[in-house]
């Protein structure tokens, strides 16, 4: 099994591709070894001393790390992901029973909302999976939309031009009624 690695442009994180699906459907974004403990890679991942984050998508795991050298503990990394692809073990140990996080933005807003999530899901997440990450939709209100950074976006440095230089003008662009975008 040969595993790809990617820089992303979040110097913390790289991108590990396995040539194998590593979630079927959504994204999933580990902070924490508590975080981590629905699946058994996150698990492993985070007793690599350095390792400060996990990230999965459709065909790829991202690491964030701390003060650690990517040198010492890619390697480490490496091991672990082909150790799990190789055994079959599945990614969670059980299905995601999770409710999704509950939207904010009034119901006569439903149809700019609409839009929004659209252009969010055709535009702006294809590009942002690219470098290892994901941005979610969480609300809407008096002309504010509010995005959560997940993966390589979260913490990157490039990640308030992203917002604010990027989706915002996509976004003001499409929609007249959007003034700002925010990270929450």
């Amino acid at each position: 099994m040969f595993i790809q690695t990617e820089a992303t442009p979040n110097p913390a994180t790289l991108k590990f591709l396995p040539g194998k699906v590593v979630l079927e459907e959504g994204t999933m974004d580990f902070r924490s070894e508590g975080e981590a403990a629905v699946s058994p890679l996150a698990e492993k991942l985070f007793t690599i001393d350095g390792v400060d984050g996990v990230f999965f998508g459709f065909d790829f795991v991202s690491v964030t790390k701390g003060d650690a050298d990517w040198q010492h503990i890619k390697p480490a990394i490496l091991g672990a992901i082909m150790e799990h692809f190789m055994s079959g073990a599945a990614i969670l140990k059980q299905s995601d029973t999770s409710t999704p996080a509950e939207e904010d933005f009034d119901a006569a807003d439903a149809e700019t909302v609409a839009t929004i999530k659209e252009l969010l899901e055709t535009r702006v997440r294809p590009a942002v999976a690219q470098d290892g990450g994901d941005i979610t939709f969480h609300g809407f209100r008096d002309g504010i939309v509010f995005l959560q950074m997940r993966g390589a976006c979260a913490g990157c440095p490039s990640s308030t031009a992203t917002l604010k230089h990027g989706i915002e003008n996509l976004l003001r662009h499409f929609l007249p009624d959007v003034q700002e975008v925010r990270s929450v």
